[in-house]
């Protein structure tokens, strides 16, 4: 809305506001910017696009050239489908109409459970992790997961970079031992410290890669 991503917005808004709350602001800018949708044909849901997205993995997607194309009849928005047959379509509104050609946007789902022999991460139900955002990127023995929020682009950002930052800590977890079995013990042989004798800090900038 006015060249600024609505869901990098929301995302913002998420820090200091509730779901519902960010929803009802996003609405309200909706409404003012783009109109009624209803009154094409395209209902809105009873809960808000965020919180939405957070119960069904549905991504609220409304392409403004599209909103066009209906408002001037290019495109015609029909109710809920019955029946699809050889070539026709039978509403639930008991209409029946003839088409050239039907796609059928499936969407996709996951099916992460049956390939990974995991079960604590990962529910067999939806293919999802067990824990809620924004906690369900990582598992045990080093299992991440990127990209299952709910969220969009912005919660796979998010992913990665909290994934990013537990691989920099568990590597420096791995250097701490090695420094202090290893390194002090060998500048404390070659400096000779006595007790008294000033002490000198090294920094760790200049034990880069040991």
């Amino acid at each position: 809305m006015l060249g600024i991503s609505t869901f990098g917005l929301s995302m913002r808004l998420l820090k200091w506001f509730p779901i519902r709350v960010v929803d009802q602001i996003l609405l309200v800018a909706s409404r003012l910017l783009i109109g009624d949708t209803g009154r094409v044909g395209l209902t809105r849901p009873s809960v808000g696009p965020l919180e939405l997205k957070s119960l069904t993995g549905k991504t609220p997607v409304l392409d403004v050239g599209t909103l066009d194309k209906i408002k001037s009849g290019h495109i015609k928005v029909c109710p809920g489908i019955k029946r699809v047959r050889h070539q026709s379509v039978e509403f639930v509104d008991g209409i029946t109409r003839d088409f050239d050609a039907i796609v059928l946007a499936t969407g996709y789902k996951s099916n992460v459970p049956t390939w990974l022999k995991e079960s604590e991460m990962f529910s067999e139900k939806d293919g999802f992790p067990k824990k809620p955002f924004p906690n369900g990127w990582k598992g045990k023995s080093g299992l991440y997961s990127v990209g299952f929020t709910k969220r969009g682009l912005m919660g796979t950002s998010m992913d990665a970079r909290n994934i990013a930052e537990d691989i920099e800590n568990c590597l420096m977890k791995r250097r701490k031992p090695f420094f202090l079995n290893h390194v002090i013990p060998y500048l404390l042989q070659t400096s000779q410290f006595q007790i008294g004798d000033p002490a000198y800090v090294y920094p760790l900038s200049s034990l880069h890669g040991l």
